[in-house]
């Protein structure tokens, strides 16, 4: 007789790329399959697989979630233009000119708007880990950011009206070319967000200029891998300049260019800052939130976190820059934006500009709220939002969904927990300098993902958090805030599978934390019990000083650490799983 647990209902999982998929492989192998009888609905969501299925893998996957309910999704590659030609070689039989976007573009966004999804992250609670935050009083670290174009000059209103958006372009032919279209309901908010090309690039050259003239290394930071036709627009001018102008100059001096995704780009600001250098921020909207951070710092550097923090990411509606239409302008002419056979904007743009026009749904916004406030109801915590409504239409929706729900859920007698709205640069700094006991930091998508990686940084890794989607059907899909491991994986490849270094805590969690779920769903006490001891043996693995590289000397007793490399820390967490 099997001495398995027996689960029902099948388990979603989601595999994915490089180094955590080899350690996913591993934990299921060790955790799962060896200890449960279960079945599992595999899906390959490699970037490899999203590619040679022409984005089928995604759509195979939303639909498999919201049969089954219950998830867990491996980190993928979001391939950027040079990866995305080595896999096209790869597959000479593709063509790359009528490739669907979701085989191409992050599956995280389409997942998510998929299965009507919002993002909560929170801090694995540890007992023994001490990040030893990094002296931020004084440090000459200074953030350049563009003082006009993009969302700082948007036009946003909300729809007056149910119908279509339009976004029409008179080129030099003078005939309205219709180049994007999306519905929305009454009260949706809307926006239309453009950057002269020739503005940025002067930007660029006053942002070289400054780090070569006071001798500081470079850091520039965009999202060009999920707003390719924005970001990536504007990361491609502003390399140009560098490589044209300025690297010889940077490397003459003995200074350094790094460029990378701007949620890592914050995360780095927090937790392993440069002595001196410079921050190139072009989307001031991020930018102003970043300089406002730094300036902090400098007067009252990083406390000790001492306070569990959790974030909640608006993401269902496929709001802000993540669900955006964004391209370049490919001749000079005018945008004009229709709403419901009414024009209601129209704007100048030359060749090579980029343009973004996003949208949200005002009854994904209120269920995101009610997600907010019961997540918050249950774990007793305070809730901080960060919204512009001073000058933004789009973000004052926000504002009136969550006074919205607070009178429904005062009527219900079941009034929402303490919360506060601010500005998302308060918020942002709140969440570092300022932090209370127990609390939930809503964002919308862009800010959520920047807010969340600074959080991650400072529990000490990306490993030590864990990431909770969860839909208004109560489909749930759990998984790791950390990417693949790009550079272990190398390493792992270059040692033929000899040296395996990877945190796998977060993998671990997300695993446990699905098999929890489907035991309180089927009503399955000994799953339950397996789901709740497994989190226990993680977190005592670590409280009995056995970790993986990336924690070294942030326990509390450094002399006690007994470093492992990856299947190490399996087989210890495996050892103190209740017989």
């Amino acid at each position: 007789m099997s001495s398995k647990i027996n689960v029902s209902a099948p388990l979603v999982i989601l595999h994915g790329d490089e180094m955590a998929q080899v350690a996913f492989e591993r934990i299921l192998e060790t955790f799962v399959t060896s200890r449960l009888d279960v079945d599992l609905v595999e899906i390959d969501l490699t970037a490899e697989n999203r590619l040679v299925t022409n984005g089928q893998a995604v759509i195979d996957a939303i639909e498999a979630l919201k049969q089954y309910g219950v998830g867990v999704k491996n980190a993928g590659m979001t391939v950027n233009r040079s990866q995305l030609g080595e896999l096209l070689a790869a597959h000479p039989e593709l063509d790359g000119t009528t490739l669907h976007p979701l085989a191409t573009k992050s599956p995280n966004g389409a997942i998510r708007k998929g299965i009507g999804g919002n993002i909560t992250r929170e801090d694995i609670q540890f007992r023994n880990l001490e990040f030893n935050t990094p002296e931020w009083v004084g440090r000459d670290i200074e953030v350049e950011t563009m003082d006009g174009g993009g969302i700082k000059d948007s036009f946003n209103e909300l729809s007056s009206a149910t119908g279509i958006v339009k976004l029409l372009f008179v080129g030099e032919s003078g005939d309205p070319v219709e180049l994007h279209r999306r519905e929305v309901k009454k009260g949706d908010p809307w926006l239309l967000a453009t950057n002269e090309i020739d503005q940025v690039k002067a930007w660029a050259h006053r942002f070289f200029q400054r780090a070569v003239d006071e001798k500081r290394d470079i850091y520039l930071g965009l999202k060009d891998t999920v707003i390719a036709g924005y970001d990536g627009v504007m990361r491609a001018a502003i390399e140009e300049i560098y490589r044209d102008h300025y690297q010889a100059q940077v490397e003459a001096l003995g200074l350094a260019y790094h460029y990378e995704l701007i949620d890592a780009q914050a995360a780095r600001l927090v937790a392993n800052p440069p002595e001196r250098a410079l921050w190139g921020v072009p989307d001031n909207n991020t930018g102003r939130k970043l300089y406002k951070l730094v300036e902090q710092l400098k007067i009252h550097g990083i406390p000790k976190r001492k306070a569990h923090v959790s974030l909640s990411r608006m993401s269902a509606g496929g709001g802000d820059q993540y669900g955006s239409y964004n391209a370049p302008a490919l001749e000079d002419g005018i945008l004009k934006v229709v709403v419901d056979g009414e024009e209601k904007h129209a704007r100048h743009v030359k060749r090579g500009d980029p343009i973004l026009l996003m949208s949200n749904d005002h009854e994904a916004i209120r269920d995101w709220v009610f997600q907010v406030f019961r997540d918050a109801s249950r774990k007793d915590k305070e809730v901080y939002f960060g919204l512009k409504r001073e000058y933004m239409e789009y973000d004052d929706v926000f504002s009136t969904a969550i006074t919205d729900v607070r009178r429904e859920l005062a009527k219900a007698d079941t009034p929402p927990p303490s919360f506060m709205i601010m500005r998302p640069s308060r918020q942002l700094i709140k969440m570092i300098t300022d932090p209370p006991r127990n609390a939930l930091y809503p964002a919308q998508n862009l800010d959520g993902d920047i807010f969340s990686d600074i959080s991650a940084a400072l529990g000490g890794s990306l490993a030590t958090a864990s990431s909770i989607i969860e839909s208004k059907n109560g489909t749930m899909l759990f998984e790791a805030p950390h990417g693949t491991a790009h550079d272990l994986y190398l390493k792992y490849l270059e040692s033929d599978g000899r040296e395996a270094h990877f945190n796998s805590s977060a993998l671990i969690f997300a695993v446990a934390n699905a098999l929890e779920t489907l035991g309180e769903r089927e009503a399955n006490a000994a799953l339950v019990d397996y789901a709740t001891g497994l989190k226990a043996a993680l977190i005592d693995t670590v409280a009995d000083g056995i970790i993986t590289g990336d924690l070294k000397g942030k326990t509390t007793d450094p002399a006690a650490e007994t470093l492992v490399d990856m299947q190490g820390f399996l087989d210890a967490v495996a050892e103190r799983l209740p017989a």
